[in-house]
């Protein structure tokens, strides 16, 4: 079996647009994959197409190499865009070999860890008020793990201008949360995502304001291009942090694991290589004891290859969907993918079908409207800039 075609298409999916790679091979089986580079889709689409000259004429079984050869064939090893459109083909290849081998990927990975796959629900920017009774509302449906966003983090426009600013922020988000911990209870594990937004000492300011206990755990609070950073804000505080959703290798994961930065690690399969890097990262986190709370912000199949993963793992806590009882971004469109995982409850089923278990109208993708989206760039409010 060869690699005879691979196809970028970069769509609008929600608001947002989407990148999926279909590989087709010469047997007639073909894969799907999908990368994470947000907001940066058509770049890496032109990574693809550079692979594509070497890979076609490839034994799409050959995983590993592939991966190599892809991450080490130009001399500037690595990089943000090179993972991403790693990521995409290593998922589509692991399709094919399912489909090849007649099994479900979770099997290429070493069996079925559990039965299913936990969800963690994400509550929409908002008053205090509201989001506090959203979170009511999906505690009461089962859901035990929720997370809030920083005050203003998804809505930042002031006058036309898209202005954020950290101190108002936390001074809101802190007492919403200690709220929110009083009407929840301590039967329900509360996180909180600041999208890098903080310095250390603002980090730190916004944990010192609550009682202990009312985070379960600090998702990307600061930049993390400093791992020494992070040590120092550990310790200015005791509350876990998830990182990683950002971190496109396991040479990024690295000083995170072996120093014992992060407890959470936020590991996206469409980002750090696929399923080829994301097994060896979640084997490394293993032997730290550091679970895995996966980012899953993207689509159906972004959605599906997570869930075999993280069914095969042993450190696995939760997969986070932003498809919920309070938040729909469209990213599901049952239209455009009209095989795609499942949700019962706040567990997705895990596919049993071969491959991935995700089927794409490829006749929309072939008429595709682009959004042509790129991520708010953000100022203060004395126009210096700030991370989005």
């Amino acid at each position: 079996m060869k690699i005879t075609n691979i196809t970028p298409y970069v769509i609008k999916v929600g608001s947002r647009d989407q990148l999926l790679v279909k590989v087709e091979t010469d047997a007639g089986i073909y894969g799907w994959g999908e990368s994470g580079f947000s907001s940066r889709e058509k770049t890496v689409a032109e990574m693809l197409k550079q692979f594509s000259r070497f890979l076609i004429g490839q034994d799409p079984m050959n995983t590993g190499r592939i991966w190599q050869e892809c991450y080490r064939s130009h001399y500037f090893e690595g990089g943000r865009v090179t993972t991403a459109a790693i990521s995409a083909i290593d998922i589509a290849l692991h399709d094919i070999k399912g489909k090849a081998l007649g099994v479900p990927v979770y099997q290429l990975l070493g069996g079925k860890q559990r039965n299913k796959v936990k969800a963690f629900a994400t509550v929409p920017c908002d008053t205090n008020e509201v989001m506090i009774e959203k979170a009511q509302k999906i505690k009461d449906l089962g859901w035990d793990t929720i997370r809030f966003v920083g005050y203003g983090i998804d809505d930042y426009m002031q006058a036309g201008e898209m202005v954020w600013e950290p101190l108002p922020s936390i001074a809101k988000t802190a007492e919403m949360l200690v709220h929110a911990r009083e009407a929840l209870g301590h039967s329900v594990v509360i996180g909180l995502e600041y999208h890098h937004r903080l310095s250390v000492a603002q980090a730190a300011s916004f944990c010192q304001k609550m009682p202990r206990g009312t985070l379960d755990f600090l998702e990307e609070p600061i930049r993390d291009e400093t791992p020494e950073a992070y040590e120092q804000l550990r310790t200015l505080t005791d509350v876990p942090f998830a990182i990683g959703e950002e971190f496109h290798s396991k040479w990024q994961f690295m000083p995170y694991i072996e120093r014992g930065i992060f407890q959470y690690n936020r590991l996206d399969i469409c980002n750090v290589g696929g399923f080829t890097e994301a097994m060896k990262v979640a084997g490394w986190s293993e032997t730290h004891y550091i679970d895995l709370m996966l980012h899953n912000p993207l689509g159906p199949i972004c959605t599906a290859a997570s869930v075999h993963f993280a069914a095969a793992i042993p450190n696995f806590d939760s997969l986070e969907s932003r498809i919920s009882p309070i938040e729909n971004l469209g990213f599901d469109n049952p239209e455009l993918f009209p095989v795609q995982p499942k949700l019962a409850g706040n567990y997705y089923e895990i596919p049993e079908v071969p491959g991935l278990g995700v089927e794409v109208n490829e006749e929309m993708l072939k008429n595709a409207v682009i959004a042509d989206w790129e991520c708010g760039h953000l100022t203060r409010e004395d126009g210096s800039v700030q991370n989005w």
